[in-house]
């Protein structure tokens, strides 16, 4: 069988499961039998000796970087390793990373890429908790905090930890197909595949929980009922203040707006509703609170750039 080589880079602090994770999903391909081809997947550090994750692992590497010719897919995993990095492996991702055909970062890995200038002038995303910092830090670089992944390019970041293994799908279904994606997925028994514009986390984690009791009941009832009136007046009056205080101390508290934080949480429910049932399309736009199908389908391709149908296609794939 033909191969493509894959890359992984490993360094002091590493996270084990962003260097696992794609790997599993490469190798797998090796194991389905209508493949086109596998992968050869390498990992090296800078001097070929075995590394200590950040659980405590130890990993030794196939090698040194920069031992063979430049691999097809080049693979930055995140890690502790990422806050301080060796300036050699900053060196070595600026003078040869450009040689990959396909250059990819997991987690906090896209720090070493902005660091080398690699992110200059691309779009790009990491984890929540570093977006922030990777865009004050990095203001060439396009940071959006949203995606699980984002393909630009030859370039590819990835979100934290299991968004690595939702962009290894992405790339084997490119490379070989959905059909041999859906395989690998289904072995590793995960879904084909959370689309890359798929928020990072919930509405619920995505907002602050407001402190007081009144506003994290409204919260509450917002979840509860996503189907019900849930404009500003109604949850005004179940917060007891006026529509103009409610909306003033719903954005202090949480950081967003009531109308905004509705919009979301429809949005997931919808989504939860698609992924999890066989609902009908017009059932489910009623029960989140959008009255009709295309309500819903205009809020999914606002937010998502799919339809409610395209995203069912796509992360509605049973597991066996």
């Amino acid at each position: 069988m033909p191969e493509r080589t894959v890359l992984v880079v490993l360094f002091d602090g590493v996270q084990s499961l962003d260097v696992t994770g794609p790997l599993e999903v490469f190798s797998g391909a090796g194991k389905v039998p209508s493949a086109a081809f596998g992968y050869r997947i390498r990992t090296a550090s800078l001097d070929g000796g075995p590394v200590r994750t950040s659980s405590g692992l130890t990993l030794v590497p196939d090698g040194r970087l920069g031992d063979g010719a430049p691999p097809h897919t080049l693979i930055v995993p995140g890690g502790e390793g990422t806050r301080r990095p060796d300036p050699a492996l900053i060196d070595w991702l600026r003078a040869h990373a450009t040689g990959a055909e396909r250059l990819v970062s997991v987690c906090t890995g896209a720090l070493l890429l902005a660091e080398a200038g690699l992110l200059d002038g691309h779009r790009a995303t990491t984890h929540w908790s570093v977006c922030d910092h990777l865009a004050r830090t990095y203001p060439g670089v396009d940071v959006d905090p949203e995606p699980i992944f984002v393909r630009d390019g030859r370039l590819s970041t990835s979100a934290g930890v299991t968004a690595g293994i939702d962009l290894a799908l992405a790339l084997v279904e490119e490379d070989l197909g959905r059909t041999t994606a859906l395989t690998i997925a289904r072995h590793l028994v995960v879904f084909l595949r959370r689309p890359g514009n798929q928020a990072q986390f919930s509405v619920q984690l995505a907002a602050q929980t407001a402190r007081r009791e009144p506003l994290r009941e409204v919260q509450q009832y917002i979840t509860d009922h996503p189907d019900g009136d849930l404009g500003v007046e109604a949850l005004a009056g179940r917060a007891r203040l006026s529509p103009r205080q409610f909306a003033r101390a719903f954005l202090a508290e949480t950081g967003t707006t009531p109308g905004k934080y509705v919009d979301r949480v429809r949005l997931e429910h919808a989504r939860r509703l698609l992924e999890d049932t066989g609902d009908g399309i017009e059932e489910i736009s009623r029960a989140c609170g959008y009255g009709t199908p295309e309500a819903m389908r205009r809020a999914f391709v606002k937010a998502l750039g799919a339809a409610p149908a395209e995203y069912r296609r796509r992360f509605h794939a049973p597991v066996r």
